[in-house]
């Protein structure tokens, strides 16, 4: 009688483990997943009201007209019902004759807020589309 007691018990344990090992790739959020490689920006010229989108690779500076751009870092939230992208971005000026290296914008943008760290440039103005 002893002997079938511990036998049930070990197939509980061998059932639990399996469940769990069934169950556990649900909960665990997998950061490469939810980082991308590249950046969706949409970059509007405001003096002849026509907007292009750039595709950044992030770690690479990629040049528009006035604008050097770099996409530093991008993530995808990990929330499907109010998805939120986020990116570490840099901008230039080249028309800043003052050679400081300052940047226009220096920061992280939200694509669900743009304004809570906007870009404030009097020619361009740029938005948070995507990344992958």
């Amino acid at each position: 009688m002893l002997f079938k007691k511990n036998t049930g018990l070990g197939k509980t344990k061998f059932n639990l483990l399996i469940l769990l090992f069934l169950i556990t790739p649900f909960f665990v959020y997998s950061d490469q997943n939810l980082e991308g490689s590249y950046t969706n920006i949409k970059i509007l010229d405001k003096i002849s009201s026509k907007n292009i989108l750039v595709k950044l690779k992030n770690g690479e500076v990629k040049k528009h007209k006035d604008l050097l751009i770099k996409s530093m870092k991008c993530k995808n939230s990990e929330f499907d019902d109010n998805p939120e992208i986020t990116a570490y971005i840099q901008v230039s000026d080249l028309t800043n004759k003052d050679k400081d290296d300052v940047f226009v914008f220096n920061g992280w943008m939200f694509s669900s807020s743009p304004s809570i760290t906007p870009f404030d440039h009097p020619v361009y103005d740029i938005w948070l589309v995507s990344c992958y």
